[in-house]
């Protein structure tokens, strides 16, 4: 009645050593570490760059704890602070001996310190979030009217395109503040102008003004069209932002929006403000350019001589390019790039596609430069860097362009993530930024451990004097509980705060409260003079539908602070949610199965130590003088 089968058994002692394995490297802590990143996209960090790293520390007699590559970069963990940042300052003369142009980020990092045999297994501590690991949290200001600017000027290059090509002449198109004006020499050409401009660009609202010769249409964005360029601008701002951090390999950033135009920004274990500073306020443009190939203009440019209106870059592989200056087209123009490959060649490449004017613009450039080369350049703080130097094989209409040549499919997902998200599409200010240091956060921690362990404690301590051996089962379960729990949360790498922490305590409860239903089950079927074995088999099998429903509403509730919560109230929510998953498990499998093998192998059980049951109308009887 009361035993369960071997495999019950070896389940529940899996989940429980699994549970073991997968809580363990949150008591390791972590250790101090610099990590060496790329700072260009043509520059690559390799195991050549691991070995620079190790050499430059063996130089300047610095020992570590342990150095691995990764996606993101050289990661290198050090004993404390003082080496840390003693070894910082080392790979920074190393690796960026110019100030005014580094090749590489040096930034401080903090790293798990979990053993490696641990990390092999996949068995890493969970994130921490910035109120328990300390880090940097900035709130960005985006200039919505630096973005409605932007899309002005190029909106102006479109009409500019659009009139030449229906043959409408004008007498000057500007942007003056918030709009347009073009200028008209007779009222007939302003009447098909207005019809063509109408049909062909919807988000503008025209109005005819000026009499006589001086006859102008002012164009201004309507409120719709203002309104989605500004939530345009907040979403490819926050993508750019993204991928910008990847370079400080932070785990778990926070990159949301707060009301109609700021960003928060929050780096946990982020030691390093003034770098994280630097990247976040990076302004990155894109620009596409043809490559000068005349014969002798690039050995005139690398004797220093290079021919009017051109410049010298080095493509990938270090090879010398010569590139006009005249900007053929921008990133404004580009709306998706993609990995994919070639469909001849079956090589890498990056397909682009631009919007109406750019397909216009692209298609009339490449048909006049067919067997030329095309450059893509990054242009970052006032310097430029070519990405990638295709040749144009045929004349390209439509607004998809495709990128090959001498690209592996890593670089084309680097290319194509940077063509997608390389510069903002509004400029940015700090207006906030607040630092939490580890000790901030340290503490944090030992108040939240400190709570939950005293909660845990006294639940425990009330349990077995209430219900004697059963309340040491229900114990023993709810640490069961919070053990599955801490585990899941580190195998879904999920991030832990405060709010986090307070559901744990939350969890605790509500865990014990299902344990508390099965013992007064139990102790009812005892009352009503039904043996202890099948009293425990009743209990058990009544209490679980009460406890089904109430945990199914609980996480219905939780489900909703997932979905529609953000920031602490979502931290909150995770941990809700999994907890009432893993309570359910606990308080009725694992605490059966504790009971099964206290009492379910005794054929003719007599007594249960479950406390003291009342009898209505009687004395308390002792449930270890009960037959």
């Amino acid at each position: 009645m009361n035993r369960y089968p071997l495999w019950k058994y070896i389940t529940v002692a899996i989940a429980l050593v699994l549970g073991f394995i997968y809580t363990l490297p949150n008591f390791f802590g972590e250790s101090p570490a610099v990590q060496v990143s790329s700072a260009k996209v043509t520059l690559k960090v390799d195991a050549n760059t691991q070995a620079r790293v190790e050499d430059a520390l063996r130089a300047a007699s610095i020992a570590h704890d342990g150095i691995l590559l990764d996606s993101v970069g050289v990661k290198v963990r050090f004993k404390d602070t003082d080496t840390q940042l003693k070894a910082k300052d080392a790979l920074e003369r190393t690796f960026n001996p110019s100030r005014d142009d580094p090749q590489y980020v040096i930034a401080l990092n903090l790293l798990s310190a979990s053993p490696q045999w641990l990390t092999a297994m996949h068995a890493l501590p969970m994130y921490l979030g910035l109120d328990l690991r300390g880090g940097v949290h900035f709130l960005l200001q985006v200039d919505m009217k630096g973005a409605l600017t932007k899309r002005l000027d190029s909106t102006s290059a479109d009409l500019r395109t659009l009139l030449r090509d229906k043959k409408l002449r004008h007498a000057g198109i500007g942007r003056e503040g918030d709009r347009i004006v073009i200028k008209f020499r007779d009222a007939e050409t302003r009447n098909q102008a207005r019809i063509a401009m109408g049909d062909n660009v919807s988000e503008l609202a025209l109005l005819e003004q000026g009499e006589g010769e001086d006859l102008r249409l002012v164009a201004t964005l309507k409120p719709e069209a203002e309104k989605k360029i500004g939530e345009f601008a907040i979403k490819q701002n926050i993508n750019t932002l993204h991928n910008r951090i990847n370079e400080l390999g932070v785990a778990e950033p926070v990159i949301q929006q707060q009301g109609a135009d700021r960003i928060v920004v929050q780096l946990p274990g982020v030691q390093d403000t003034a770098k994280a500073k630097d990247i976040l306020g990076r302004t990155a443009t894109l620009e596409i350019r043809m490559v000068d190939d005349s014969p002798g203009a690039l050995d005139a440019g690398l004797a220093g001589n290079p021919p009017f209106g051109t410049e010298l870059y080095t493509e990938r592989g270090g090879s010398p390019l010569l590139v006009k200056k005249q900007v053929v087209l921008t990133g404004d123009r580009l709306t998706d790039a993609q990995p994919g490959f070639d469909s001849q060649t079956q090589e890498a490449a990056v397909h682009l596609t631009l919007d109406s004017a750019g397909a216009r613009i692209f298609k009339d450039v490449t048909r006049d430069n067919v067997g030329k080369r095309m450059a893509i350049l990054l242009i970052e703080k006032g310097k430029g860097e070519v990405v990638t130097a295709p040749v144009i094989r045929t004349e390209i209409g439509g607004g998809r362009v495709q990128i090959s040549g001498r690209m592996t499919t890593t670089e084309a997902n680097d290319v194509a993530l940077l063509l997608r998200a390389g510069s903002l599409a509004a400029p940015m200010d700090i207006v906030e930024e607040r630092t939490i240091g580890p000790s901030l956060g340290a503490e944090n921690i030992e108040r939240g451990f400190k709570s939950t362990m005293w909660g845990f404690v006294a639940i425990g301590v009330f349990m077995i004097l209430y219900y004697q051996v059963f309340g040491v089962i229900s114990t023993l379960a709810l640490a069961a509980n919070l053990l599955l729990l801490v585990a899941l949360l580190s195998l879904l790498q999920a991030t832990l705060t405060l709010p986090g922490i307070a559901a744990i305590a939350l969890t605790l409860g509500m865990a014990i409260d299902a344990n508390v239903l099965i013992n007064e089950r139990v102790r009812e079927e005892l009352r009503n003079g039904m043996p202890p074995q099948a009293a425990i088999s009743e209990g058990y099998e009544r209490a679980f539908g009460t406890i089904l429903d109430s945990n199914i509403t609980t996480l219905i509730a939780g489900l909703a602070l997932l979905i529609f919560g953000s920031g602490p109230v979502r931290g909150f929510a995770v941990v809700h949610c999994l907890g009432i998953m893993t309570s359910i498990f606990s308080a009725v499998v694992v605490s059966r199965a504790l009971v099964n093998l206290v009492y379910g192998r005794q054929k003719k059980l007599t007594k249960v130590a479950i406390g003291t049951v009342w009898k209505p109308g009687t004395a308390a009887v002792n449930t270890k003088e009960q037959g």
